[in-house]
């Protein structure tokens, strides 16, 4: 892959990490970022070894936010930069990662603030250390959490708790976190990257064409009436059924239960093959 000057890419079997790097700005997202976040995106996605991607920040924060300095005030009198600025921006850290054709985790490792809250909330899951600190601060400097922040807050998160984050500009802890269902789980600093990669090595052990299609489904039908839902759903199925027919695979784990070799709701079946 190629180098990049504001993002890491660090591979470990079928595992994508892709690590925001600025770490004497505690990762804080510029423009450049944001370029370079498209890109490495498109990369992995294509990487035909990736099963699972993995994001996170370089120590001692996963993200502080967008870079106030370079991404706003910087471009303040340049309308069309700005502008550009933002879309690229939302690009990854909305469509992109959202409906990312692989399971992606956000691993938050320390400081999580205002933009950063899209990239957890795009991802299919997220786990933090107990001391990573969360925060809305933009309360603090006369804004409000703009861009798509706001939704994803009140997608995610209770309604009170929401609210109360976003209108005091207060933080709160990963144990906080998951506790207003911001995150997955909370575990100590120390064991955050073994619990991630326990999840991404058990994610890329599943069958990829029904992973996938688990996820496109899932996010799918969460708007939808249950009428709707019910025939894109049939329709996924088949979708899943014809890929499975072109590949000659997908048919193993239910020729595994049949043979008594494993119980589903209790274990899952080993694949052979890749």
């Amino acid at each position: 892959m190629s180098n990049y000057r504001t993002v890491a890419i660090e591979k470990e079997g079928a595992v994508t990490t892709v690590v925001l790097n600025r770490p004497e700005k505690r990762n804080a997202m510029n423009p450049l970022m944001h370029r370079e976040m498209n890109e490495v995106l498109t990369e992995v996605e294509r990487d035909p070894k990736t099963r699972v991607l993995v994001v996170t920040g370089a120590p001692p924060a996963f993200c502080s936010g967008m870079d106030l300095k370079e991404y706003f005030h910087e471009v303040d009198d340049v309308d069309a930069e700005r502008h550009i600025n933002r879309r690229i921006a939302n690009e990854w850290c909305d469509r992109m990662l959202r409906m990312f054709p692989k399971p992606t985790i956000a691993m938050v490792n320390g400081h999580c603030f205002g933009g950063a809250f899209t990239i957890v909330a795009s991802c299919d899951f997220a786990l933090a250390s107990d001391d990573a600190v969360f925060g809305l601060s933009e309360v603090n400097w006369g804004n409000l959490p703009a861009g798509l922040v706001s939704k994803v807050v009140a997608t995610l998160m209770p309604y009170r708790d929401a609210l109360y984050y976003a209108m005091t500009g207060k933080t709160f802890d990963g144990r906080r976190a998951a506790e207003v269902r911001l995150v997955n789980e909370s575990v100590p600093a120390a064991r955050l990257r073994e619990e991630v990669m326990a999840l991404a090595e058990h994610l890329a052990s599943l069958d990829e064409a029904a992973v996938r299609a688990t996820k496109e489904a899932f996010k799918q039908v969460v708007d939808m009436s249950y009428d709707q839902a019910y025939w894109f759903l049939m329709s996924k199925s088949n979708e899943l059924r014809w890929r499975h027919q072109q590949t000659g695979r997908g048919g193993e784990g239910i020729e595994k239960f049949l043979a008594k070799e494993y119980r589903p709701g209790v274990s899952s079946f080993t694949k052979t093959g890749k």
